[in-house]
């Protein structure tokens, strides 16, 4: 189990985005999300991402993507690369919102007693 106290500077982050899309084009957008996680996970600040599918909204996603520090999460925003891959989203999406958090405790499960 680990536990980190306090933030820590230029430490870890994650990026969660709330998008909304097109519901009648939602098989397309996953698949399109998929190519270009992909291609995120080979840039060297990026520590992994996963899509999540509302169950409760239809047409509703999240996108969880760790980084190694804010500062190169910021540079890779503001990249070319980054913009194609947004303007490839851009068809499928209705909104979207973006929030930058940074890690201040991680609890791991602990296995039941056998």
């Amino acid at each position: 189990m680990e536990s980190v106290s306090g933030l820590v500077p230029g430490g870890p982050l994650r990026v969660i985005l709330r998008m909304e899309v097109f519901p009648e084009m939602a098989a397309d957008f996953e698949k399109v999300w998929l190519s270009i996680g992909e291609s995120i996970a080979h840039e060297p600040a990026n520590r992994g991402q996963v899509l999540l599918r509302s169950t409760q909204e239809e047409g509703v996603y999240f996108v969880f993507t760790d980084w190694s520090s804010e500062q190169e999460f910021r540079d890779f925003e503001l990249s070319h690369r980054h913009t194609l891959n947004r303007q490839r989203l851009k068809p499928f999406r209705r909104s979207g919102a973006m929030d930058v958090t940074q890690l201040v405790h991680r609890l791991d499960a602990v296995p039941a007693p056998s």
